[in-house]
């Protein structure tokens, strides 16, 4: 097959894939910010993330979480159950506005619970796995909009540098956390199950 070809069959491939990942990522939300942030992870290889939603074919929305519970509403996401018994995160709609790259690595974390229940083990796999795609994604010269979330990911990212092969600063933090430790101590097995929520009120 001469050069020409080549390249024209490269190039066909490419021009399929695109309509066929839009396709894919459809089969998650329906919201074109979360679209937008499931390109960037795509485009960064994060085929991880990928298998973890499709492993219990999770949706992704936006949600106004004081709508589940007060405690809730000023948190970043959550993995919830709708009253159907399917998977979903919901990111709080206070950061509909965010970058895409913020977005993405809510989903990013989120999608590493994926037991229906919330346990340490998974909270630090989750978390340190936001900071590594917040190290892959943040753009140097992107002025960010000033946030909670922002602060987040800075930090994280700041205790994933400054982390050794020895001593994880990230999960440290987790385990000295009195918010997980009474976010996590509800039950006797120190698991919290996963809150259901409202379809109706969904964006």
């Amino acid at each position: 097959m001469g050069l020409k070809k080549i390249i024209i069959s490269m190039l066909m491939v490419l021009l399929c894939a695109v309509p066929a990942f839009a396709g894919y990522i459809d089969n998650f939300t329906k919201d074109n910010d979360i679209k937008a942030a499931l390109v960037l992870l795509k485009n960064a290889n994060a085929q991880e993330v990928f298998d973890n939603l499709e492993e219990n074919s999770v949706k992704i929305a936006f949600y106004d979480l004081s709508q589940i519970d007060y405690r809730y509403m000023n948190q970043f996401a959550v993995n919830s159950i709708d009253s159907f018994g399917n998977r979903f995160i919901l990111i709080n709609s206070k950061y509909k506005n965010a970058s895409p790259e913020e977005i993405a690595c809510i989903i990013a974390h989120e999608s590493f619970h994926k037991l229906a229940v919330a346990t340490f083990e998974e909270e630090c796999t989750a978390t340190n796995k936001e900071a590594y795609y917040w190290g892959i994604l943040k753009q140097a010269n992107k002025q960010y909009k000033d946030s909670k979330l922002l602060s987040r990911l800075n930090n994280l990212s700041q205790l994933k540098v400054s982390s050794t092969d020895t001593r994880n600063l990230i999960d440290e933090k987790i385990n000295n956390s009195s918010f997980y430790k009474e976010q996590l101590a509800t039950t006797s097995e120190n698991t919290v199950k996963l809150p259901t929520f409202d379809m109706i009120a969904v964006r």
